[in-house]
């Protein structure tokens, strides 16, 4: 008999992939999704619409029956103007679908918490054991998701079986808004990178963080945080091993943080005055201050979770972007 998946976010980029390998395993899959949102990415999936969104009184009845709540879904901007949407949906969101949870007896919930709730260990490599002071965390979007996993932590401290997984920098296909990283790359191959800013992420293959999701539901446990990470690379190093798989030329310049600052000040500041939308957050230009480094050696023993190849996700992420339009 197969088991019933109660997805949010399934519309998003780790949904997607979500949904894509519930399905692979055999699952039911039950994807909430907001009216009017864009679905393309659950078209033609053997997969069940559930019209809703994170707040709605509905959830508990829509979740009877399930199996798993896989929570997804969030807000993620890293505009100022966004801070209460942001944090309405990402901490006020995550308690009601998580009371939804308790309400209709599903048994186990993986919640997709990020790094950015952990924040940046200053000049080394974070594991799930470390925890910036929740003031250190940059811009709404760290704080929200900082504040949505103690409502996971608070649950599961409550009896509740709440699992938390923390990706790093997801690549891969099926990236349609895009996201930021996405965004590089669609930068990267249509030549609009004319420099860059000395930084680095880990990068890690989409589908091995939707794996991974999948591996927490089964082995992890309740309570525990678990980073789904895969290789440390500056932005340098990325650019140039995607430069290389898309046959373009990576950029070769760095600029110092001062002057995308100030842009990014110039932009939030006077953009909305003229009716125009900003395009170069403040605080992502902030965070880019310090390398955001990760380790998953807990995940890898407690869940069995490898993190897939870096360049095969590169490569597809670019098939999937060309493919779709984005590398006109």
């Amino acid at each position: 008999m197969s088991l019933t998946a109660f997805l949010t976010g399934g519309t998003g980029f780790v949904g997607a992939n979500l949904a894509r390998e519930l399905l692979a395993d055999g699952w039911s899959v039950r994807a909430l999704a907001r009216t009017g949102s864009d679905r393309r990415n659950l078209e033609n999936l053997a997969l069940e619409i559930v019209d809703g969104s994170l707040g709605d009184a509905h959830l508990a009845n829509a979740m009877h029956g399930c199996d798993a709540l896989f929570h997804v879904a969030a807000h993620y901007s890293l505009f100022r103007a966004d801070r209460d949407a942001v944090i309405a949906a990402n901490v006020e969101g995550t308690r009601n679908v998580l009371a939804a949870a308790r309400t209709a007896g599903v048994p186990k919930t993986v919640y997709t918490s990020s790094v950015a709730a952990i924040g940046v260990k200053s000049g080394s490599v974070a594991d799930e054991s470390y925890q910036s002071a929740p003031e250190n965390l940059i811009g709404a979007y760290k704080r929200s998701k900082y504040l949505a996993e103690r409502e996971a932590v608070s649950a599961a401290a409550s009896g509740q079986f709440v699992t938390i997984v923390n990706p790093t920098t997801p690549i891969g296909p099926w990236d349609r808004k895009p996201t930021p990283t996405g965004e590089i790359l669609v930068r990267l191959l249509t030549g609009a990178i004319p420099a860059i800013v000395d930084t680095g992420l880990n990068f890690v293959d989409v589908r091995a963080v939707a794996r991974g999701h999948i591996q927490a539901y089964d082995k992890g446990r309740s309570g525990e945080r678990y980073i789904l990470g895969g290789d440390n690379l500056t932005l340098r190093t990325f650019l140039a091993r995607a430069a290389a798989i898309a046959g373009v030329s990576a950029p070769k310049i760095a600029i110092p943080h001062w002057l995308p600052l100030g842009v990014a000040w110039l932009d939030e500041t006077f953009s909305p005055k003229i009716g125009r939308t900003p395009s170069v957050p403040i605080d992502g230009v902030k965070m880019s201050r310090e390398a955001m480094y990760y380790r998953s050696d807990k995940a890898a023993t407690d869940l069995n979770f490898s993190s897939g190849d870096l360049e095969t996700a590169i490569a597809d992420a670019i098939s999937w972007f060309k493919n779709n339009g984005y590398a006109k």
